[in-house]
């Protein structure tokens, strides 16, 4: 049975507050919880009017204080944003206060624009050629500690919180492969070169004390309804955001409307049909059918699913529905 995860960015929706977004998130985790599901992993945006969980890591201690089993972790944070030994003491914290629960997802790109990357690390030299250093000096920081290093993180130490690499592309492929960890691919946002990043990740994945074989995660945005058409309008909130994004004037997460006609060019609705191609949307049966044939396609281990739902009662029934769907094809396998 191949489990099933949630990735939540906290929305921010239109007439609501921060306050309540962190509160769906915490109730959001509950629910995939009870429902079995293996991960909540909260995203690192800045600077973006309808994400909340900018502060990563103090998201995941919130929800995981409200659950119990299920695995909380980053999906993920961006590590040229943060030294490796800061982001080594907040997840070591983390492991100790949730044992065997923290995951720790890593991406390269800044999580926003520019500018607010500049504001946030100050000097922008080198920091995503960085990465594969900073990476190997992480998961040094969480292991043992050597008798060479003068820098212990404190907490980090012997934590050996697991380290997923992150990717839209072909680097971080390459990168998790050579150091034997899990995958991670964006396919929800960038599904172009979906099947080549697992091609290649599978092909030059080495054995580590990591991990001895493969370990691919995909990820879709999801909205799952009674019907296909109640799955439609709801996922116009994302069609709608997507476009501001696209447009430079990213807003908090919109309600659903009756229709997108008027409210994207032609060109855009290309461009969001295309990037957004492997999005599950329907009713009970659509939603199984979709996961089967993405499914069959990637051959992945895991599936993350977003669930950029406006109303929160509507994005609980999609969690549900999910794993409804999970069940049955683990039961028709």
């Amino acid at each position: 049975m191949v489990p099933f995860s949630i990735l939540d960015l906290s929305p921010i929706i239109e007439g609501g507050s921060v306050a309540r977004s962190l509160a769906d998130s915490r109730r959001l985790a509950q629910e995939a919880e009870a429902e079995g599901y293996r991960r909540f992993w909260l995203a690192e945006h800045h600077g973006m009017a309808g994400i909340a969980s900018a502060a990563t890591s103090l998201v995941i201690q919130h929800v995981a204080a409200g659950t119990k089993t299920i695995r909380v972790g980053a999906g993920g944070i961006m590590l040229p944003n943060h030294a490796p030994l800061v982001i080594a003491e907040q997840f070591g914290t983390l492991a100790a206060l949730f044992p065997d629960r923290i995951d720790l997802g890593l991406g390269r790109a800044p999580g926003t624009d520019m500018q607010t990357a500049r504001a946030l690390r100050r000097n922008l030299d080198g920091g995503a050629e960085r990465f594969p250093q900073d990476v190997v000096e992480l998961m040094q920081f969480l292991g043992p500690p050597h008798p060479d290093r003068k820098v212990l993180a404190v907490p980090g130490a012997n934590s050996n919180v697991p380290v997923w690499l992150l990717g839209s592309s072909h680097y971080s492929a390459h990168l998790a492969g050579m150091l034997g960890l899990p995958f991670a691919f964006a396919s929800h946002f960038a599904p172009d070169m979906l099947l080549s990043a697992l091609e290649i990740y599978r092909e030059r994945f080495e054995p580590s004390q990591y991990l001895d074989r493969p370990h691919v995660m995909v990820g879709v945005m999801g909205t799952a309804a009674g019907t296909d058409a109640e799955a439609d309008h709801l996922f116009t909130s994302m069609q709608q955001s997507f476009v501001q994004l696209r447009r430079g004037t990213p807003t908090a997460f919109p309600p659903p409307v009756d229709s997108m006609d008027g409210r994207w060019s032609e060109q855009e609705r290309l461009m969001v049909e295309h990037t957004l191609q492997y999005a599950v949307v329907g009713g009970p049966e659509t939603i199984r059918r979709k996961i089967a044939d993405f499914l069959s396609l990637t051959g992945a281990d895991e599936l993350i699913v977003s669930m950029p739902v406006h109303d929160i009662e509507a994005r609980l029934r999609s969690v549900r529905l999910f794993a409804e769907a999970q069940r049955m094809l683990a039961g028709a396998a």
